[in-house]
């Protein structure tokens, strides 16, 4: 082969190996959402400074999402992979660092109704704390839009504070659209004071600040309670950590060194609900080996079924993907907290 030959081959594998490269690692504004992983809990939570020694494990499970590359853009076709484009996961308007100040929001959220049900489950003394109004997101015409963000606390209005979100509504509902408000928050640990006008509310037509809004809520235990969640962000882990925190207060084994996997948000009252992504969950307990897979099983509203006729619960939906991987992992429907305690003390 003559020289130029030679050149013309070396560019040409060059240009292969960039083009190669840049489609495995450029990011695209496209995302892959895939099994996750069936993360063991006695890792992460400690009862009155020590952790859980009995055999086998209650497990969290979790949903992977991936940015997407050129070439990893076609994951999507494999089996229990989806693509989501950033507004689909992200909503229009959230940012990155406010979607993932959300995630953390739900995490400490559930884990705190997690440690508030496992200890009145127990019969174990603990006292919740009203911080103030946390802000999931700021409504378009809001006069304090850039004045406030998602994830802000507030603390009082116009110097008064409230011990609820709906004497907070109460509050604000009293007073007239276009009238000046101040409100005092805390960012990053930091309070601030601002003042704007208050908007008139869609949905009831008096008015409001313009955000949507939960409690923020601490609970302080008598028996102390550790828990590290580490970067798993979202409220779907709140059930699991329940059993978890739960079955150390009484000091009982309930497994019976069995492999215990599961998902669901916890309400104060035992209530288990829906979340997303289960199938991927299914998938992810088994390649852990779980032996059992606790799934909400929701009822659907009506007016919702009515709108999507192909919609079915979370059980229904956890059988379908263990039936299509051939698992020998079984399925059990929970629909409150104690569904579980009872199942488990039957083994």
């Amino acid at each position: 082969m003559n020289p130029k030959g030679k050149r013309n081959h070396k560019k040409l594998f060059i240009v292969l190996i960039i083009f190669i490269l840049t489609g495995m690692f450029l990011p695209i504004p496209y995302y892959i959402e895939g099994p996750g992983s069936a993360v063991q809990l006695n890792e992460l939570v400690e009862v009155n400074n020590e952790k859980d020694q009995e055999e086998g494990h209650f497990m969290l499970t979790t949903v992977a999402i991936r940015r997407a590359t050129p070439l990893t853009y076609f994951m999507k076709y494999m089996p229990f992979h989806e693509g989501l484009t950033r507004e689909e996961l992200f909503g229009t308007g959230t940012s990155d660092a406010e979607y993932t100040n959300l995630q953390n929001y739900y995490m400490t959220s559930s884990i705190n109704s997690a440690i508030e049900l496992a200890y009145d489950t127990a019969g174990k003394g603990y006292q919740l704390t009203y911080n103030g109004v946390y802000i999931m997101s700021i409504l378009e015409g809001s006069n304090f839009d850039g004045q406030l963000a998602i994830g802000d606390t507030i603390l009082s209005l116009d110097g008064q504070s409230f011990d609820s979100s709906v004497e907070f509504i109460d509050y604000v509902q009293q007073q007239k659209v276009g009238q000046t408000i101040e409100v005092t928050y805390e960012r990053n640990g930091e309070k601030q004071t601002i003042s704007n006008k208050l908007m008139e509310m869609n949905e009831t037509k008096k008015a409001g600040l313009g955000i949507s809004l939960v409690d923020n809520t601490s609970i302080k235990t008598d028996i102390p309670v550790a828990i590290n969640a580490g970067e798993i962000g979202g409220p779907s882990a709140g059930f699991m950590f329940a059993l978890q925190i739960y079955t150390q207060l009484i000091d009982k084994d309930l497994r019976e060194g069995s492999e215990i996997a599961g998902t669901g948000t916890i309400e104060s009252d035992g209530t288990i609900g829906r979340i997303g992504g289960i199938d991927k969950k299914v998938v992810a307990a088994s390649e852990e080996g779980a032996t059992f897979f606790f799934a909400p099983d929701d009822t659907i509203d009506p007016v919702i079924q009515a709108n999507y006729p192909e919609l079915t619960s979370n059980y229904q939906e956890a059988l379908e993907a263990a039936e299509k991987i051939d698992t020998e992992m079984k399925i059990i429907p929970v629909k409150t907290f104690q569904d579980a305690i009872d199942y488990l003390e039957s083994l």
